[in-house]
């Protein structure tokens, strides 16, 4: 399984956490971190996109960011981004809730409730943004795009009311933006109205104990009885979200809860007379991370039986292989997860990553296909050039594999590397043709002038 928005720039560290043993994957010295998954990022995309076309917004446009962290939390910063605590997803039991907080946030957005102090995190990276948020060094992520490999990005949380903090009047007209938005597009605003009453619970604890949700939202009184005005009065007010809904949130929910929690937390809470889809992926999960494959492989076997066209149970699987050893078999799964999900940069990476694993010459262009098909759809990731520049290398095409380290090495903030890699790159390439122009590129912006300049 997969988890961590693409590739950006750093401000200072790269860390990834490979997830090994029986103990819970954190954070370098318990900072936040970002995750990746390819079917958490397209469960949230299923809910969030109608509520932005009902906002006005452009759905392609806003980047959605999930946040390696158990406080109560979603925000919007640095123009159209989006942050949301993996907490607020494992904890909302409810997907109408989760729907409810991104129309809200989404009020924000279409509210141009980013100004001022908000301005000056437009044009920066999601690291930046965190970094800033959160009040520590940014990190970057270099390897693996799984919930096992995370991005340290900041500790603590003294920036958070300092950054965004918003006022209760704009609390207010983001709640009115999201309830039309909810209305427009048929959902209730139940959810949203039982997660605000969940918040105002909090509200007389002292703020360390507060989640950062309150802290960040004003809550009053008076925004309560207008949710609550609303949803008495509402045609949509009893209308459920969808069943398919659910059943992704309550997977998104398991497969969070089964990689950030011990095993034998994941077993408490998912038994085994529990035979959902849920509870068995949640098992499946905490099986292999114990590591115990004999046990995992047959649940994730059963749910791909009952389910051979989802592409995230073969993800899966190819996962469990992979890093166990097995790199042949795990090669089946991800081709598989590939065919049904073509376009997801995530998969096309890591089924690039497997072929360049097994170090057969007949895979080499199949993987260097799969890695700009990935590059393509996220540029910015750092670690799909480093696996591109491994194949390329392999292929006996040296002033590519040249290229793609320079594109590494620019996006990790080495510009020494990427000038001498791009410098490489252009002896060997043809005078005007793309690559040539890319390395003179990367040359300019490793701070090389050119002639004329």
């Amino acid at each position: 399984m997969a988890l961590l928005k693409r590739t950006l720039l750093p401000i200072a560290l790269a860390v990834a956490l490979v997830w090994a043993g029986s103990g819970p994957p954190a954070s370098a010295a318990g900072r936040p971190s970002f995750l990746r998954d390819a079917e958490i990022e397209n469960t949230i995309r299923t809910y969030a996109h109608p509520l932005f076309r009902a906002a006005g917004l452009d759905p392609s446009a806003v980047d959605i960011y999930i946040v390696n962290d158990k406080g109560l939390n979603a925000f919007v910063a640095g123009g159209q981004k989006l942050f949301i605590n993996s907490g607020l997803l494992t904890q909302a039991a409810d997907v109408g809730e989760v729907i409810g907080v991104i129309a809200h946030e989404a009020g924000h957005i279409a509210g141009g409730h980013l100004s001022r102090t908000h301005d000056a995190l437009a044009k920066s990276s999601a690291q930046n943004i965190i970094a800033m948020v959160i009040g520590g060094a940014a990190a970057l992520a270099t390897g693996r795009g799984d919930v096992g490999a995370v991005v340290a990005a900041g500790a603590g949380q003294t920036g958070l009311r300092n950054f965004l903090a918003y006022s209760r009047t704009q609390e207010a007209s983001a709640d009115q933006a999201a309830l039309r938005i909810l209305d427009a597009t048929g959902q209730s605003s139940r959810g949203l109205l039982n997660f605000m009453e969940r918040m105002s619970g909090q509200e007389l604890l002292s703020p360390k104990r507060q989640d950062p949700y309150l802290r960040t939202h004003p809550l009053t009184r008076d925004r309560i009885i207008t949710l609550r005005n609303h949803v008495e009065t509402s045609e949509h007010a009893d209308s459920l979200p969808p069943a398919a809904l659910q059943l992704m949130h309550d997977r998104v929910r398991a497969k969070l809860f089964a990689f950030l929690s011990l095993p034998r937390e994941t077993f408490r809470r998912y038994p085994e007379d529990d035979a959902s889809v849920a509870a068995r992926y949640a098992r499946a999960i905490a099986y292999y991370r114990r590591p115990d494959l004999a046990k995992a492989l047959p649940l994730i076997d059963g749910l791909i039986a009952e389910d051979p066209d989802d592409p995230y149970f073969h993800e899966l699987k190819g996962q469990m292989l992979f890093e166990n050893a097995r790199p042949r078999e795990a090669l089946v799964a991800y081709e598989a997860a590939a065919r049904l999900l073509p376009q997801s940069p995530l998969i096309l990476r890591d089924l690039g990553r497997v072929q360049l694993a097994l170090e057969d010459p007949s895979l080499l262009e199949p993987a260097i296909t799969n890695l700009r098909v990935a590059l393509m759809r996220e540029p910015e990731s750092a670690f799909t050039w480093r696996q591109l520049a491994i194949a390329y290398g392999r292929n006996g095409q040296m002033a590519e594999s040249y290229l793609a380290l320079a594109e590494e090495a620019l996006l990790l903030g080495r510009k020494g590397d990427a000038l001498y890699h791009a410098t490489r790159a252009e002896k060997d390439l043809v005078p005007g043709s793309p690559g040539w122009l890319k390395a003179r590129d990367i040359q300019q912006a490793s701070g090389r002038k050119q002639p004329g300049e």
